[in-house]
């Protein structure tokens, strides 16, 4: 079991805010988990400590999302998402973290400032109707971000978001898509020995923050306005791309 305090001063509260992403306000900050824990711990220690628990908190999280969701989605990012996954665990060895956070930020930055300067001159951005092809491509690349490094939420995002939903129906698909793309990863994590009986330690110590998380999320959900919720999603958009492209660049100048 990790014996740094400092990482539990850390994990403490990362995992809160984890839960809040979980239960309904704003999918953006569960990408914030592994960067943060990382201060104190590996990149690779800090994602296997967090499966557990997001598996958990998915479990609190579709028992209060379970009625609203869109099934059309569904049937086109869970499918896609196997093969991000697959390409993950086949990867592993071979793609440099920083590479992928460097893609995924760089992406989510495009994508926020397109809204935001939609918005800022006035013009009304029109709501796009599903894709499968698009679908497809963002579930994908969901599953794979997601199994690096738990930074799943942005590729969904991209794609869910610009077809304005109702923000319940939002969150109830993204936490059954995520719910099914975790439970997935603990296969390939397991047979990468990453879930290590010192890592599952850890996470057993720090599970019970799971529900807390959750509750105060689905509190903040029912309490913030549909056009509040879309500019807090697209502005923690923006600040997560910036982060993780700033972190993801460094990494391959270093290297």
């Amino acid at each position: 079991m990790i014996d740094d305090p400092w990482f539990y001063v850390i994990a403490v509260p990362v995992i809160v805010l984890v839960g809040v992403s979980k239960g309904g306000f704003a999918g953006g900050l569960a990408v914030l988990g592994v960067p943060l824990l990382s201060f104190v711990v590996s990149p690779a220690t800090a994602a296997a400590v967090l499966l557990p628990i997001l598996v958990a908190m998915d479990v609190f999280a579709v028992a209060g999302y379970r009625k609203r969701f869109d099934p059309g989605n569904l049937r086109v990012i869970m499918p896609a998402a196997l093969l991000g996954v697959a390409a993950g665990y086949f990867s592993y060895e071979l793609l440099s973290e920083d590479h992928i956070k460097l893609l995924v930020g760089v992406v989510s930055l495009i994508f926020a400032v397109n809204w935001f300067r939609h918005r800022w001159l006035g013009r009304a951005v029109p709501a796009r109707k599903p894709g499968t092809l698009r679908g497809s491509f963002f579930g994908a690349l969901a599953g794979f971000t997601s199994f690096s490094v738990h930074a799943g939420g942005p590729p969904i995002d991209m794609y869910l978001l610009p077809q304005k939903m109702n923000k319940t129906v939002l969150v109830g698909t993204t936490v059954i898509f995520f719910a099914f793309v975790n439970f997935i990863k603990l296969v390939p994590y397991g047979a990468l020995g990453l879930l290590s009986a010192d890592n599952l330690r850890t996470s057993l110590a720090l599970i019970w923050l799971a529900p807390v998380g959750i509750r105060l999320g689905m509190y903040l959900h029912k309490r913030i306005s549909e056009n509040g919720f879309y500019l807090f999603c697209y502005g923690l958009l923006f600040l997560t791309g910036l982060k993780l492209s700033v972190e993801g660049l460094a990494g391959v100048i270093q290297g």
